[in-house]
């Protein structure tokens, strides 16, 4: 059996999975990824709470034949995080996990509006929040599968995307 809740401290993870962008015009599946660095603290023997930083990709989505003959940019999502964790361990082997934050995103997209298409490109201050479970192998490698949700917005531009997606994390001395 494995033990992770006594002790606090540094970790890394990566995600790779389907990532989902919200306007039906553009494909609806695409490879997305994200990349997490993180500090978590035990507040008791079975749950740790912590924050962490990183950044999330959602791919680039070409446009369906929606609109024959307009050239319309391909959308896209990306930024880096910034928000809080926490993770509860149901046995000694596998637990769950959740996270929200901020998202300081770029992105691009089109909208049809009145009819006709309009690319916007940008950037802003977003939220994102996930949920997860997973496998804890030992006291520094785990494997989990999380689903989180990327929301974005500008001017009425919606940009918000997800991505489910299989994690690896390590964590720094035992946890």
């Amino acid at each position: 059996m494995v033990s992770h809740a006594e002790d606090s401290g540094l970790y890394v993870n990566g995600s790779v999975g389907q990532a989902r962008f919200g306007q039906s015009y553009y494909g609806r599946h695409h490879m997305g990824y994200d990349a997490n660095l993180g500090y978590r603290w035990s507040v008791a023997p079975a749950f740790q709470v912590g924050v962490e930083a990183g950044y999330v990709n959602l791919g680039n989505y070409g446009v369906r034949s929606v609109y024959p003959g307009v050239a319309l940019p391909d959308a896209t999502l990306h930024g880096w995080t910034l928000g809080g964790t926490a993770k509860y361990d149901i046995t000694s082997n596998w637990y769950v996990s959740g996270r929200a934050g901020l998202l300081r995103w770029s992105g691009r997209t089109a909208e049809p509006i009145g009819g006709v298409p309009v690319a916007y490109s940008g950037n802003g201050t977003g939220w994102y929040t996930g949920a997860g479970f997973g496998y804890n192998f030992n006291s520094n490698w785990s494997l989990g599968w999380n689903y989180n949700y990327y929301h974005a917005s500008k001017s009425g531009f919606p940009l918000s995307g997800s991505l489910t997606s299989i994690s690896a994390e390590y964590r720094f001395g035992a946890m």
